[in-house]
């Protein structure tokens, strides 16, 4: 078993009060939905999206472009990196950034993942490589640093904030003994930031280590059925049955969809407008049977009925 040193927890320390820096209160914004009435019994364990389920974000999804201009925030994100950015810096290296996440989707998808997922933290160590090799920024920085670049960057292009009751909700279902994960589209900052906002470790809110999947370590981000299938696969060995377990996500898509073929019951959080997507368009979703629609984290409690 590896230690963890004491200068990893004070790197861990930092990165933590980065966030809670950096980080400014969103609220939801509320959608035309309803909440049913609907109680669903039988349910021992439940998943959670992150964005835009336990976390607001601007953008609704890790993986979209917010208000921000990118390359202006690149170029405050070096400068307060102390990397002594010149003038471009940042218009170079946000292109670089899309160009290597493009660059690298496409090679995963020759290789046969049809919904392929990258490190963030590579991608960024590839990109201060070129403008190291570009003389665009003055040194080579650690990698303390380039994860710290990385948060910076999300943080101003993707500013996420605690989504009302999420802390509440899941303590609550923790202390009722239900089994409690996550399955993301996320990067290595998703669990610092969730530790940073809602105020604890992901574990200390009961959600369990064996039944949390990150996307980035997965390869493959959601609707593959992928990232699902470690979950699923410990609690059938605790068994349980799928129809055991409960999906709470945003996105008709990329979350219930995967958890409804996979013969999950999917519940549908729609607290928040900017993050609610139906996709009545695709005719994939038109084929998921939502078990539950619940519009405020707080009510998720109150749904799932005491056995």
């Amino acid at each position: 078993m590896t230690r963890k040193t004491h200068q990893d927890s004070l790197r861990t320390a930092d990165l933590l009060d980065l966030f809670r820096r950096l980080s400014r209160p969103l609220e939801p914004v509320p959608t035309d939905e309803q909440s049913g009435p609907r109680i669903l019994r039988g349910v021992r364990a439940v998943l959670f999206d992150v964005y835009g389920t336990l976390l607001i974000s601007a953008s609704g999804d890790i993986d979209a472009a917010g208000e921000v201009e990118p390359a202006g925030a690149l170029q405050e994100t070096l400068q307060s990196c102390r990397l002594s950015p010149q003038p471009d810096a940042g218009a170079v290296g946000s292109a670089a950034f899309k160009d290597e996440i493009r660059r690298r989707h496409a090679a995963l998808r020759d290789d046969g993942r049809h919904y392929p997922e990258i490190d963030i933290l590579s991608v960024w160590n590839a990109v201060v490589d070129q403008l190291v090799t570009g003389a665009l920024i003055s040194a080579k920085p650690s990698a303390q640093t380039v994860a710290r670049l990385a948060i910076e960057y999300e943080c101003r292009v993707n500013p996420v904030w605690p989504m009302p009751g999420a802390a509440r909700a899941l303590m609550s279902l923790r202390d009722r003994d239900l089994r409690l994960g996550i399955v993301s589209n996320a990067q290595f900052f998703t669990p610092l930031a969730i530790e940073a906002l809602l105020g604890a470790a992901p574990a200390s809110l009961g959600l369990e280590p064996a039944l949390t999947a990150w996307s980035y370590q997965a390869g493959e981000a959601k609707p593959s059925p992928l990232p699902f299938l470690k979950p699923i696969e410990r609690l059938a060995a605790d068994g349980l049955q799928p129809d055991q377990i409960a999906f709470v996500g945003n996105d008709c898509l990329n979350d219930l969809l995967p958890a409804h073929e996979l013969g999950l019951r999917p519940i549908l959080f729609a607290g928040d407008r900017r993050s609610l997507r139906r996709r009545e368009e695709d005719a994939r979703c038109k084929r998921i049977r939502v078990a539950a629609l619940i519009t405020d984290l707080r009510h998720l409690p109150d749904l799932l009925a005491r056995e």
